[in-house]
C-alpha cells in the first residue's frame, strides 16, 4: 500500500492539517483530527472488480485505510454477514430489513475487531511497543487479543463493575487489566494522562484518528453486500459517537469514488436512556451535547457519559434526515429477545438498544416501513449474560418418562405429532 493515498490528519473543527503521527487533536483548538486521503489517487486502483476479487476481510477496502503498508494486526477481521431479517420485519411491520451482524466478528465476536485491526496495525508502524486503550469491554477484549497475536504489551483500563464476561474476555489473553473507580469517562480521562505520561499507543487516545477509521469498514460492507448500493436507512448504536458518523463517512466515500450512486441515507442513533446524552440534544434540538454525569444502564458498553463524537454525530443525524432515540433497561432486554427468537441472533445489550430503538422509530413513524433498513449489532451476547437472568425461562425438570413428558407438553401436541403420522 502506498503511503502516497494518505494526505495526513485534519482538523475537524478549523481544517488545519498535519502529518500522521500519534497525535489525536489540533494545536490550534483543540479539535480532533480524523485521516484525509487523496481520493483521486485511490480511485485509480479501488473499483469494484478489485475489491470483489480479494479475500473477504475488512482489508479488501484497504486503499481507504490508514495504513503506510499492509496489516499486520487483525488479518482476518470483517465481512461479516448482512442478513436479511425476513421474520423479525414482519414482527416490526416493514418490507425490508437488514442485520449486519458484528457479533460473530474475529477474534473477539464485536465491531471493535475492525478499529483495532487499524490503530494496532498503525501502532506498530509508529513503533510502538507497548499499547493500551480506555474500555467499557468489547474493546479491552479486544486489544488485549490482537495485542497479544502482534506480540505487544497491553494495558487495558475499565471501569469497575463491568460485566464478567467482558472481563474475563480481556484477562484471557494475558494483559494488564486494571479497573477504576468510577465510570468511563474517569477511565478515559486517566488514560490520557498515561498515554503521553509513558509514550504508550493508546488506541482510542493518540491513535484514536487512525482506530477510527476502522469503523468505516461496516459501511464497506454494508454497501457492497447491499449489491453496490446505501440503505434508506441505518440504526447504529452509539456510545462515544464516532461509529454512526464513519459509517456514514464509508458510504460517502464509495459515492466520491462513484462505486454506488448518490447517497440518501438517513442516519438514526440509537442509547439507554441511563445514558442518552447524544439522543437527547437530538430530541431536543440543543446544539450542545450535555453530558451525563452518572450513566445507569444494563447498556454497559454504551455507558459513556460525555461522548468525544457527539456533536458529530448529532449534527449528522439532523443533517441526513434521520433521528435519536433511547430506550429503557426493560425494552433493552425485550428486544433482545426477539432477537434471538426470530432471527436465532444472541446480540448484547446494544444490540437490544438498537433494536429497541429502531421498533420505537418505526411506530413514530420516523422510519420508512417501505424503505431499506440496516440494524448495526455490534457485539455478542454471551458477553452480557447478567442482563437476562431472571428475564427468561428456567428449563422445566421432568423425571425420565415418556408419561412425565406428554404430561408437559400436553394433549393437543400429542394430538398433532399423531396426525403426521
Amino acid at each position: 500500500m502506498s503511503v502516497e493515498l494518505v494526505r495526513g490528519l485534519r482538523c475537524r473543527l478549523c481544517g488545519k492539517t498535519f502529518p500522521q503521527g500519534p497525535l489525536n487533536f489540533c494545536t490550534e483548538d483543540f479539535g480532533p483530527l480524523e485521516v484525509e486521503y487523496d481520493y483521486e489517487a485511490v480511485g485509480r486502483t479501488l473499483t469494484r472488480q478489485a475489491i470483489e476479487s480479494r479475500p473477504r476481510t475488512m482489508w479488501r477496502y484497504r486503499e481507504l485505510l490508514p495504513l503506510d503498508e499492509g496489516p499486520t494486526v487483525g488479518r482476518h477481521v470483517g465481512f461479516t454477514p448482512l442478513v436479511k431479517a425476513d421474520r423479525l420485519a414482519d414482527a416490526l411491520g416493514v418490507s425490508e430489513l437488514y442485520l449486519k451482524n458484528d457479533a460473530v466478528n474475529h477474534p473477539t465476536l464485536s465491531f471493535k475487531d475492525r478499529v483495532v485491526a487499524v490503530a494496532l496495525s498503525k501502532a506498530v508502524e509508529f513503533g510502538f511497543r507497548t499499547v493500551g486503550c480506555a474500555s467499557t469491554g468489547n474493546l479491552a477484549g479486544s486489544v488485549a487479543a490482537n495485542a497479544a497475536a502482534a506480540g505487544l504489551d497491553a494495558y487495558v483500563l475499565i471501569p469497575d463493575g463491568l460485566e464478567q464476561g467482558k472481563v474475563l474476555g480481556a484477562t484471557i489473553y494475558g494483559a494488564k487489566v486494571i479497573a477504576v473507580e468510577g465510570n468511563y469517562d474517569h477511565v478515559n480521562r486517566l488514560c490520557s494522562q498515561i498515554a503521553f505520561r509513558y509514550g504508550w499507543g493508546f488506541v482510542n487516545v493518540n491513535l484514536r484518528a487512525f482506530y477510527a477509521e476502522g469503523s468505516k469498514t461496516m459501511g464497506f460492507e454494508i454497501a457492497e453486500q447491499l449489491g453496490w448500493r446505501a440503505p434508506d436507512h441505518v440504526v447504529a448504536p452509539m456510545a462515544g459517537g464516532s461509529l454512526i458518523g464513519k459509517i456514514y463517512k464509508a458510504f460517502h466515500e464509495l459515492e466520491t469514488l462513484g462505486l454506488i450512486d448518490p447517497v440518501t441515507t438517513k442516519m438514526f442513533g440509537a442509547q439507554a436512556t441511563g445514558c442518552n446524552p447524544i439522543t437527547q440534544a437530538v430530541k431536543s434540538d440543543a446544539f450542545k451535547v450535555k453530558p451525563v454525569r452518572r450513566p445507569n444502564t444494563i447498556a454497559k458498553s454504551l455507558a459513556i457519559g460525555d461522548p468525544a463524537d457527539g456533536h458529530f454525530a448529532s449534527k449528522l443525524i439532523r443533517e441526513t434526515g434521520g433521528h435519536g432515540e433511547d430506550v429503557s433497561d426493560d425494552e433493552i432486554v425485550d428486544a433482545m429477545k426477539l432477537l434471538a427468537e426470530t432471527e436465532g441472533i444472541w446480540a448484547e445489550t446494544a444490540g437490544g438498544v438498537t433494536l429497541a430503538v429502531a421498533r420505537k422509530l418505526i411506530e413514530q413513524g420516523k422510519i420508512d416501513r417501505d424503505g431499506s433498513t440496516v440494524l448495526c449489532i455490534t457485539g455478542n451476547g454471551l458477553k452480557t449474560q447478567e442482563a437476562l437472568l431472571g428475564k427468561v425461562a428456567q428449563p422445566v425438570v421432568i423425571k425420565p418418562t415418556m408419561a412425565d413428558f406428554e404430561a408437559l407438553v400436553g394433549p393437543e401436541v400429542e394430538a398433532h405429532n399423531l396426525a403426521l403420522v
